[in-house]
């Protein structure tokens, strides 16, 4: 008996003691919620909108307000979206977005998309502005020259978009069940991912070498962008898998993954194989007790950085979870 006393006690005290699985240090960026948010490829900014009707680009490395922003009447931003160069940053409602000048803090264009309304949101290093709409289009159009096509290759609703930092390639993923990686110069399709199911999120790697598409239910994989050929397909127990936010590690090597549920996942590339699991912050007697996770970043020393619908920026350790 005093056996089973000890070891209950033992086993009570290093659960209690570990608390590797928490956030290496926690800030509040809404103070009611956030309604979206982006992290920079660099993961020094993140772009934040609030139910408040607040736009807030912060500075990760001092957790400084850098600008606050302002974009129409209601301000209820959904998307954003910052270029790989820190240059530009886009805010988008359903019918409209603005593009801000990162250096200046200055909006560049404030636009009202046409027939449609937006389902997603991406920019690129040369102001190259990627749309995608409920009814199917997605729009590619630089915000200087005026450039636009618009690319029909989808049958059904887009659910996600993503442009390459160059924003020569773009990878679009719809209800249709594909998700399509083409050549915004041309509009033409150069691979064509197929899913069981309608495609809810898409990520390109910054390197050029993977794309990744989900549908909605089991089938979550990651694509050779040369051969256009399936290098691994997430594993996973459950039918299915939603997933809010999706990034690529910076040597290409690892995926990280956010989801509806509070979950962050690191998964091997190569294999599909889950590495580690953590569980963002839910806001203090939220109900129910959850949290969506819109953005992920990591730093050049490894260290994941994710904004959430609870509006904390939170800091992971690598190799720190359970």
């Amino acid at each position: 008996m005093l056996k089973r006393i000890f070891l209950f006690c033992l086993i009570a005290t290093l659960t209690a003691c570990s608390d590797s699985d928490k956030p290496e240090k926690i800030w509040e960026h809404a103070t009611d919620g956030a309604l979206a948010a982006a992290i920079s490829q660099d993961a020094s900014l993140a772009l934040v909108s609030s139910s408040f009707n607040d736009l807030i680009l912060w500075d990760l490395k001092t957790n400084a307000q850098k600008y606050r922003w302002a974009q129409g009447k209601e301000n209820l931003v959904l998307f954003t979206a910052i270029s790989d160069n820190n240059k530009y940053a886009v805010s988008a409602e359903k019918d409209a977005f603005v593009v801000w000048d990162i250096e200046t803090g200055k909006s560049l264009t404030y636009s009202k998309v046409r027939e449609s309304t937006i389902r997603d949101i991406a920019i690129a290093n040369n102001g190259d502005l990627l749309i995608g709409k409920v009814n199917g289009v997605v729009v590619h159009v630089n915000i200087f020259s005026g450039r636009r096509i618009e690319f029909l290759g989808h049958g059904e609703k887009i659910n996600s978009v993503a442009i390459s930092p160059n924003g020569r390639y773009a990878l679009s993923g719809s209800s249709d069940y594909t998700a399509l990686f083409w050549d915004t110069q041309t509009a033409q399709v150069i691979h064509r991912f197929v899913h069981p199911t309608r495609v809810t999120k898409v990520a390109l790697d910054t390197t050029g070498k993977y794309a990744f598409s989900a549908g909605s239910q089991r089938q979550s994989s990651i694509w050779d962008l040369k051969t256009g050929k399936e290098v691994s397909r997430l594993q996973y127990q459950s039918r299915s898998r939603v997933f809010s936010a999706v990034r690529f590690s910076n040597d290409s090597k690892q995926l990280f993954t956010g989801s509806p549920g509070r979950v962050l996942n690191r998964w091997q590339t190569s294999s599909g194989i889950e590495l580690e699991e953590w569980k963002v912050t839910p806001r203090k007697d939220s109900r129910p007790v959850s949290s969506v996770i819109y953005a992920i970043g990591e730093t050049k020393s490894g260290t994941l950085v994710t904004e959430s619908s609870s509006g904390f920026a939170e800091f992971w350790k690598i190799g720190s979870s359970r």
